[in-house]
């Protein structure tokens, strides 16, 4: 069987992205919410034109640069992690970054999908969109996350759509797109606040329809687990299920044990007690990256002016994926590799998106969008979010919530699939395409017609 984490790209051309094609009349009819009050409301351009992306070598040159210029501190006082993201493994992934890492080789990957510009409400989104060559392929829109980028799903695109290739069968095939969130990668970066999870939803609802598909299914982890759960609350006639790796789950009396302090509640089950003992680790060592870009997003001036900066950051997401990428650059052998973990701080840094998808945090608060957000030191990702539509969950082990199966089948009454993976963690569509691309088969091969 084809490695699907080794996929050779089909076309190295690269373009600049096209000029909207002429409004047609269903566009002129499509107008952008909230235009001030007084002014000509803006005309939405539906048209979806064609887009590729090339670094310049002066970017490229000036990234290396910076990298060799870094003003490095001291290094930590204790043996472990407790204090961050340690010194030595920072300098092992600068000396890679600098001196072996070619940004071309995923650019290039990149480039061999469709790749496409629309506007919706107002923002130019990106997206992939690969359609299967398999007759009543089931349309999926998959959601990245952060730290993240379209480059943690670029392994899952040619198994999900030519499932013949892959070890299944012409009847697991899906249609996939893959959009970049505002202010990530190649979407446009908000200019006005108000681009909150609920409006992403809503706007992926518009993108699917706006590419043809009466009914379609949705797939996300981290942000954009939460996102596919508000489009599965949303319940949209054409949104025929939903699936995610990173569950909400925890039940009222769990959140509210976390949020007092307390001992947890008495009569948790021996998974129960280990999900617990998880989200009680993440809400007391786990949140600094949170509370600061929920709070103060912009003061993030570091990540945006230095490489190592935006690196570092991205590595302490959480303490599994932190420690499973030191090994990698330790030069182990893991879910991810070196290369893996560059492609995704790179798209970043040459998009210089590290602080415009930062704010996405910021935008979480119950400020914009109350009950999805970070409120008295607490991301409320975890928390059911009544999910209408048909959920599929697959619980990976070291994902940030375990999400064990009572908590699932409590929090989501149409319950279509529940798996617990015998590896992978937080981000499993790029530590685990195989195992995730199987989950995705089986999950939604009852929906199918």
């Amino acid at each position: 069987m084809a490695d699907p984490t080794q996929p050779t790209p089909a076309n190295t051309n690269t373009l600049e992205p096209k000029p909207a094609a002429a409004l047609t009349e269903e566009a002129k009819q499509t107008f952008v919410v909230g235009a001030a009050a007084g002014s000509e409301p803006h005309v939405e351009d539906a048209a979806i034109r064609p887009f590729q992306f090339r670094a310049s070598d002066q970017d490229l040159a000036d990234l290396k640069r910076r990298i060799l210029a870094t003003r490095w501190p001291d290094k930590e006082t204790v043996g472990d992690d407790s204090q961050g993201v340690q010194l030595a493994t920072m300098q092992k992934l600068a000396d890679y970054w600098a001196n072996q890492y070619d940004w071309r080789k995923i650019e290039a990957r990149l480039n061999s999908f469709p790749n496409f510009i629309t506007e919706i409400d107002g923002l130019d989104i990106h997206f992939i969109h690969v359609r299967s060559k398999h007759e009543n392929a089931l349309p999926i829109i998959v959601t990245h996350g952060w730290p993240g980028s379209i480059v943690e799903q670029l392994k899952i695109i040619e198994p999900l759509t030519d499932p013949t290739a892959f070890g299944g069968s012409a009847d697991d095939a899906f249609d996939v797109v893959i959009p970049s969130m505002p202010g990530y990668g190649f979407s446009a970066r908000p200019t006005g606040p108000g681009w909150n999870p609920p409006r992403i939803a809503q706007a992926w609802l518009t993108l699917m329809k706006r590419l043809g598909y009466a009914r379609f299914t949705a797939q996300g982890g981290d942000w954009g687990a939460l996102i596919t759960e508000i489009l599965g609350a949303m319940a949209p006639p054409e949104l025929i299920a939903v699936h995610t790796n990173m569950a909400s789950t925890a039940p009222p009396e769990v959140f509210d044990a976390l949020r007092s302090g307390e001992a947890p509640p008495p009569d948790l089950g021996k998974d129960e007690a280990w999900a617990y003992e998880r989200l009680e680790q993440f809400f007391t060592h786990g949140l600094a990256y949170a509370n600061q870009m929920g709070q103060r997003p912009q003061t993030l001036y570091g990540i945006a002016d230095s490489p190592i900066g935006l690196a570092a950051w991205f590595l302490d997401h959480d303490q599994f994926s932190y420690r499973m990428i030191a090994r990698v650059f330790d030069g182990e052998t893991e879910g991810l590799t070196r290369d893996d973990v560059l492609d995704n701080i790179t798209i970043t840094w040459l998009t210089n998106t590290g602080i415009s998808g930062a704010r996405l945090y910021w935008e979480a608060l119950p400020r914009t969008s109350s009950g999805f957000g970070i409120e008295k030191n607490n991301i409320h990702f975890f928390e059911p979010i009544g999910v209408r539509a048909p959920m599929a969950v697959s619980a990976f082990p070291e994902e940030l919530n375990q999400a064990p199966r009572s908590w699932a089948e409590r929090a989501y009454s149409n319950l279509i699939h529940y798996n617990r993976l015998p590896k992978g963690g937080h981000f499993a569509a790029f530590e685990q395409p195989g195992y995730l691309v199987d989950e995705l088969r089986t999950a939604f091969r009852s929906l199918r017609r």
